[in-house]
């Protein structure tokens, strides 16, 4: 006879899950395993936020920032409600060591400019640079001179209508200076510029005005504007909406949150589409 024994039981099938999870030390260390990898993916993540973080404010501290444009100075240029984004790398430096290694230069006559107003809570303008260091401005029938020569100005508008002091004649005669219409601080000190009716812009300023030349509150009103003030160049309306600017007349944070809601309510039918990703010159 043959003899007879018990069998054994079937191996498990391939995929087939034990009865019971693994104890003991195996299971702490398949706990433990999970428990890095998810501390490595959150730490991925902080890292990959930061960077995001840090990059972000890199671009905007140093080579592009957005801008938008709240009155009608720079018309038709620029209008009310145009998204710009400035170049903040491009104007030459304030004399650091590393500025010959970077492809800056210099403000030219002509160029647009973002810069930080002289007074009060130091808001944006835009303008246009007329004047460089050491140049001597005059106007004179709404023509500007510029070193005793005509200045081209094709981007320029007049409106006859506009209730402008300097707009004919800049600078005004010593006797007949309309401080009412000036910001104080420059009327004390503007006839000091002067010399043979003619405004000397000082070393490290420039002399800057609107396009809407006649509706612009500019150099001839409050001053020079100091190198250190000015951020960069706008280089490209990136978005437009129809605005005016009583829109942007209120600068509280309610202000800026009714403004939001409302653009955002009319988007597609306030946007400018016809001036999306225009270069600006």
């Amino acid at each position: 006879m043959d003899a007879m024994g018990t069998s054994a039981p079937p191996p498990a099938l391939a995929g087939e899950l034990p009865e019971k999870p693994p104890s003991g030390p195996a299971a702490q260390q398949s706990t433990a395993s999970s428990a890095v990898r998810q501390k490595s993916a959150f730490a991925d993540f902080v890292e990959s936020l930061l960077v995001t973080i840090l990059l972000a404010l890199f671009a905007t501290t140093f080579i592009v920032q957005a801008f938008k444009i709240p009155s009608e100075s720079m018309e038709p240029t620029l209008l009310v409600g145009d998204h710009l984004l400035v170049n903040k790398f491009i104007f030459e430096g304030q004399g650091s060591w590393y500025d010959k290694l970077l492809p800056y230069r210099a403000i030219r006559r002509g160029d647009i400019v973002v810069f930080k107003y002289p007074f009060d809570d130091h808001p944006y303008y835009v303008k246009r640079v007329i004047g460089l260091p050491g140049d001597r401005i005059h106007i004179s029938d709404s023509v500007v001179f510029v070193n005793g020569k005509k200045l081209t100005e094709p981007y320029v508008i007049h409106d006859p209508l506009m209730d402008d002091p300097f707009g004919e004649e800049f600078p005004p005669a010593a006797d007949s200076v309309p401080v009412d219409r000036l910001r104080p601080e420059w009327a004390a000190r503007m006839m000091n510029y002067v010399r043979d009716r003619q405004l000397v812009v000082p070393p490290g300023h420039y002399f800057v005005m609107g396009d809407n030349r006649d509706d612009s509150w500019d150099s001839r009103y409050w001053g020079f504007v100091d190198r250190r003030a000015i951020v960069g160049e706008p280089i490209l309306i990136y978005w437009s909406v129809r605005a005016t600017a009583e829109d942007y007349s209120d600068r509280s944070l309610g202000g800026s949150m009714r403004g939001i809601g409302s653009t955002l309510e009319h988007l597609s039918s306030s946007t400018r589409w016809h001036r999306m990703l225009r270069e600006v010159h």
